[in-house]
C-alpha cells in the first residue's frame, strides 16, 4: 500500500504503536449495500420498456356490489354521536352569572313558539318543536336541513 504524500514505491513510515490502514471502500456490509444499489440501479436502467402501470386501488363504482356498500354502511351505524336541541342562547357577564339564584330566570334569544335548533356533533341538521311524551320532553322535527345547505353553512 502507498500514501498518496509518499514517494512511489516508498511504504509510509509508521511510529511506535501505529497501525497500517486499509485502503478499503467501505467495509463489508456497506460494500454489500452498495452492491445491492448498484445491481438494483443497473437493473432500472437496462429495462428499456416502459413500467408496467399500478395495480388499480379502486375499483370502478359501477362494479361494486350492493351488499358490500351496506356493510360498510353497517359498520358506521353504531358509532356514538351527540344530539344537543337547543332552546337558545345568551351571554351574561361572570358577576351576573355569579349572581343567580334559585327562581332566578335567564333571557334567551330564543322566542316564544319559534322551532329549536337540533345539532349532531356540534352541526345544525333540523328545527323542531318541543313536545311532551309519558311525562319526558321530546322535539318533532318539522325542518331537516339539506345535505347542500349542510354544506353551504360550513363554508361561511
Amino acid at each position: 500500500m502507498s500514501d498518496v504524500n509518499s514517494p512511489q514505491g516508498e511504504e509510509p513510515v509508521l511510529e511506535a504503536g501505529q497501525e497500517a490502514a486499509a485502503e478499503v471502500p467501505g467495509s463489508g456490509a456497506d460494500e454489500a449495500s452498495l452492491d445491492d444499489w448498484a445491481a438494483a440501479m443497473a437493473e432500472q436502467n437496462s429495462n428499456d420498456a416502459p413500467a408496467a402501470a399500478p395495480a388499480a386501488v379502486f375499483q370502478p363504482l359501477s362494479k361494486v356490489d350492493q351488499n358490500s356498500t351496506r356493510n360498510d354502511i353497517d359498520m358506521i351505524l353504531d358509532i356514538p354521536v351527540q344530539m344537543t336541541v337547543e332552546l337558545g342562547r345568551t351571554k351574561i357577564a361572570i358577576r351576573n352569572l355569579l349572581q343567580l339564584a334559585q327562581g332566578s330566570v335567564v333571557e334567551l334569544d330564543g322566542l316564544a313558539g319559534e322551532p329549536m335548533d337540533v345539532l349532531v356533533n356540534g352541526c345544525l341538521i333540523a328545527q323542531g318543536e318541543v313536545v311532551v311524551v309519558n311525562d319526558k320532553f321530546g322535539i318533532r322535527l318539522t325542518d331537516i336541513i339539506t345535505p347542500s345547505e349542510r354544506i353551504r353553512k360550513l363554508n361561511r
